[in-house]
């Protein structure tokens, strides 16, 4: 007589946690052959996947050259808080929770013209790694994005004008191409940009980053959301991307927080 098997689990995703949870697992009769244990990569698997796919090791050259900042071989986990009391409305402060520790800035300039914004980003010690600049005159929101304080432009974040779903597009600098004959961009940002919960893909669709709502790790001095970055990606081009997307939303968040304090 075969022996009975029966399997009963639960499983609880959050996907602005990326995480799963086996919540109840029960085995009744099984066969001797059978292994009772689940591999919990699996469920591991499932929650990255859902939350919009697992972040792939990214190896060789990146598209633009050189990194803003030396990228990390494992996942790097980092919090971003956007400055409540701020003089520029575009500060930004960054901690690694990896190291526990800051991780850099971003500051907005101080003196700028209108609707042309530049924010800088710099490290623990005050050293400009990178600066966004918005162009005055673009069909949609577009940030150029250079090396150090204003040096070589290593590419330019844009909106897309035809989406299923909000999109920003990262074309490398030396891809060539101008207008509707551009190349397809370098990298891709996809997702709910008012709800802070979207992923960066490169041109080969590997995810090298998800930027989402998180309140798994608590921080008493702010409120942030969670930027994770697979290896071997440039951790700067995310940050610089990802500020430049929480800006053009700036007023919708603000909107939506008034909401939520009512």
């Amino acid at each position: 007589m075969r022996s009975s098997f029966l399997l009963i689990a639960s499983v609880c995703f959050l996907p602005e946690q990326g995480a799963c949870w086996l919540t109840q697992c029960r085995f009744s009769s099984p066969p001797a052959t059978q292994s009772t244990s689940l591999p919990m990569n699996v469920i591991s698997d499932i929650g990255e996947f859902l939350s919009g796919g697992k972040l792939e090791a990214q190896t060789g050259p990146l598209p633009y050259g050189a990194p803003l900042r030396e990228p990390r071989s494992e996942i790097a986990t980092l919090a971003v808080q956007e400055r409540a009391l701020s003089f520029t409305g575009e500060d930004f402060d960054v901690w690694s929770v990896d190291e526990n520790a800051p991780y850099c800035t971003v500051r907005g300039a101080m003196l700028h013209l209108p609707g042309k914004d530049k924010m800088r980003i710099k490290d623990r010690d005050g050293r400009v790694m990178a600066t966004l600049d918005r162009k005055l005159v673009a069909l949609t929101p577009t940030y150029d994005i250079q090396r150090g304080d204003g040096g070589e432009k290593i590419g330019y974040l844009e909106k897309a004008t035809i989406a299923f779903i909000d999109t920003f597009d990262f074309h490398a600098a030396n891809s060539g191409g101008f207008g509707p004959f551009k190349p397809p961009p370098a990298y891709k940002l996809e997702g709910d940009f008012l709800d802070r919960r979207f992923i960066m893909k490169n041109d080969k669709g590997q995810v090298v980053a998800k930027i989402s709502q998180d309140q798994l790790i608590e921080f008493d001095q702010f409120n942030h959301y969670q930027i994770r970055i697979a290896p071997g990606m440039d951790p700067v081009l995310v940050i610089a991307c990802a500020c430049a997307i929480d800006e053009e939303f700036d007023e919708l968040h603000k909107k939506r927080r008034e909401e939520q304090n009512r």
